[in-house]
């Protein structure tokens, strides 16, 4: 794969919403946004775009991304926090005995996958996240306790995301064998498995290095929301 198609992935949104998640992109003439109900993401194309556009978006998502450059936004808002997270890529099938069973979400699921998420990390995962791609979960007595999916999507990329793990069934090995799943799937598709992680979640980085992971560089989230 020739480097000008990596590079897509220093703006991962954009190029998603230009790419194979095109049906969910909200475009304002230079700067894209997932459709609120599916993620509250934005990206930008030119600088000057953003100043218009983050604000016609807040009209519909109050509290909201943009990953990547920093953007201009207007007086009505403001920029609650910036999340430097690293952005890290892996190069190859990960080798690994799987101790449990691993079960493909479904409709069925997704208030139970909802209400995990938002236990866990709360404000990224919207009702209808679960629909960017394919989510998977372990079970403990019928009840969802750890779960890893799919979330931005280019041609030839997919972003590993949502690897959570209810605080009550932590350090059993769940999130390394979802992850790694999840990653062998992507790899089965054709594509290049890559996820966000921020930065200062260090048992987390060190798991995704443990497994093949390696940073490819910092990637800052902008979160924005109306200056009350």
């Amino acid at each position: 794969m020739e480097v000008t198609e990596e590079n897509k992935l220093d703006n991962p949104v954009w190029n998603s919403l230009s790419e194979s998640h095109d049906k969910f992109a909200i475009d304002y003439n230079g700067t894209k946004f997932y459709n609120p109900n599916y993620c509250p993401f934005g990206g930008f194309f030119e600088l000057e775009s953003t100043l218009e556009s983050v604000e016609k978006y807040a009209s519909l998502c109050e509290n909201f991304f943009i990953v990547g450059e920093k953007p201009k936004i207007a007086d009505t808002l403001k920029i609650v926090k910036e999340l430097v997270c690293l952005q890290m890529i892996i190069r190859e099938k990960i080798q690994i005995t799987f101790d449990n069973e691993i079960i493909k979400l479904n409709e069925e699921h997704s208030a139970e996958l909802f209400d995990l998420v938002n236990l866990v990390q709360p404000g990224y995962f919207k009702p209808e996240t679960s629909l960017l791609g394919n989510y998977y979960g372990i079970f403990n007595n019928g009840k969802l306790v750890s779960i890893a999916g799919e979330r931005m999507k280019m041609n030839n990329f997919t972003e590993v995301s949502a690897i959570i793990t209810h605080p009550d069934h932590t350090g059993k090995g769940y999130a390394k064998q979802l992850t790694s799943h999840v990653v062998n799937n992507i790899f089965d598709e054709g594509k290049i498995p890559f996820l966000h992680v921020v930065e200062s979640n260090t048992g987390a980085v060190k798991l995704y290095e443990k497994l093949g992971f390696v940073t490819r560089r910092k990637m800052s989230f902008w979160n924005i929301s109306k200056n009350l």
